[in-house]
């Protein structure tokens, strides 16, 4: 599966950006998409997930980023509104070709294809 995103950019508090990630593949209905983010000097985090019919946010970005998936496009894309300086880092596309049960798809280790990453700086 291959992945990339766009989408990224500068822009200010309070504003928005819309993210998109465009994957290969014939089967992408099954797969589960995530995003995750980056910020400098630290771990690659969780920030929403798309498990079906279910949509899932870390709670840093709950109530202003909305994750929804386009099934026909192959896409994914995430809407982020009232973006804060802490919200600056580098967002990346993650999609696992299986949905287990026991995952709740929040981890970096149970994704395994991720696209190159698109910045996103948010000015104060």
């Amino acid at each position: 599966v291959q992945l990339a995103e766009s989408g990224g950019g500068l822009v200010q508090a309070g504003g928005s950006l819309r993210l998109a990630c465009g994957a290969s593949g014939s089967t992408f209905s099954n797969y589960v998409m995530g995003w995750f983010r980056q910020a400098a000097g630290k771990e690659r985090e969780f920030v929403a997930t798309a498990l079906g019919g279910i949509t899932v946010y870390a709670d840093s970005v709950k109530g202003r980023f909305t994750l929804s998936r386009d099934n026909t496009k192959n896409t994914v894309v995430l809407q982020m509104n009232s973006l804060k300086p802490e919200d600056t880092a580098v967002y990346y596309c993650a999609a696992a070709e299986r949905w287990y049960s026991s995952r709740n798809y929040r981890n970096t280790n149970e994704y395994n294809n991720w696209g190159q990453g698109t910045q996103v700086t948010v000015s104060s």
